[in-house]
């Protein structure tokens, strides 16, 4: 078993940019013990004190489109422009066992061994929204790192999407070439958020389905809200496989960097994540020290039970779990 490390030896790995410090590092932030997680708080105070500003860009996609090969063709495209990337793929989690698949390293295989790439998978531990709970510490330690570019991948399902695109500064869906199911399967939510859309798989029978796809989206564009006023999201037609588009979907993403920098929008994104970051984690803190207390969990099964039942109203459960007996909050 490794040594156990200082937050200074750790954040001298995370600036030298060790991979197996890298990993230890966010390893820890993802850890529960209240023991790794005052050194995970001090490791990522230190990490804000020395800011690099990196692109932050959130990729996801319903099963199937490609997501995968994407990240490895497109990854390996900067890399070989001279940039520094990292990867946090976030996998889905076991509801009932809490095991995760783990497996975009084995899906890149020659991005996750480049020298200038840095590919980490993290179970989604079933926390809301499919992301995982310490992607922000994750992304602040590849910052501090020094990479160029950060991807988060989500698990593309249900509300993950809407919480990954409060994360990052561009937001990019991969969709499929068949217009009709993707139109109709859709959340309108989602295309709020979306800054480009990229038709995957857009190659030899599926390139007319994906023009259709094309034309389709950008026709539901210019019915919806801008998130930015005077960005027009894009729609491209890429082939992973083939590598096509791949280079125009980073001029894009260039294009829609600079936008935001030059219109202020880079600036007040950044306040409102950092404000985002700190509710969820006032959230998460105080539902984890309610939970520790001895008078909650005294209760807690007992409780639990009459809610299953209906013996107990939802509102009179809460009531009881927050109020003890002589009427006296149990946190106090």
């Amino acid at each position: 078993m490794p040594r156990r490390l200082t937050v200074e030896q750790y954040f001298d790995g995370v600036v030298r940019r060790d991979r197996s410090v890298l990993g230890r590092a966010i390893s820890l932030v993802e850890s529960k013990r209240s023991a790794d997680r005052r050194l995970a708080d001090a490791l990522i105070e230190q990490c804000l004190q020395h800011p690099k500003q990196a692109i932050r860009i959130g990729v996801t996609g319903v099963p199937g489109v490609g997501k995968s090969t994407m990240l490895e063709s497109f990854g390996m495209m900067l890399v070989k422009q001279g940039l520094q990337v990292a990867v946090l793929a976030i996998d889905p989690s076991s509801s009932r066992t809490g095991g995760s698949i783990l497996g975009d390293k084995t899906r890149m295989q020659q991005l996750s061994v480049h020298e200038s790439a840095f590919v980490r998978p993290s179970p989604t531990d079933t926390h809301l929204g499919g992301v995982a709970r310490k992607t922000r510490e994750a992304m602040i330690i590849c910052e501090a790192a020094g990479f160029d570019v950060i991807i988060v991948e989500s698990v593309g399902v249900g509300q993950s999407e809407i919480t990954l695109a409060g994360m990052v500064d561009c937001f990019v869906a991969l969709m499929l070439p068949n217009a009709g199911d993707e139109l109709q399967g859709i959340k309108k939510g989602l295309l709020e958020w979306v800054d480009i859309i990229a038709i995957n798989k857009a190659d030899g029978t599926n390139e007319q389905n994906a023009r259709l796809a094309q034309r389709d989206f950008q026709t539901a564009f210019h019915y919806l809200p801008p998130r930015f006023q005077n960005w027009q999201p894009k729609v491209l037609l890429t082939s992973a496989l083939h590598e096509i588009g791949i280079a125009e979907l980073w001029m894009a993403i260039q294009e829609h960097q600079i936008f935001l920098m030059e219109s202020g929008h880079l600036q007040t994104l950044r306040q409102s994540q950092r404000v985002e970051w700190f509710t969820h984690t006032l959230q998460s803190s105080v539902w984890e020290q309610f939970m520790a207390h001895s008078a909650v969990r005294t209760k807690w099964n007992s409780i639990l039970q009459k809610v299953r039942d209906g013996r107990i109203s939802i509102h009179a459960a809460v009531e009881s779990l927050l109020l003890d007996g002589s009427g006296h909050d149990p946190l106090d």
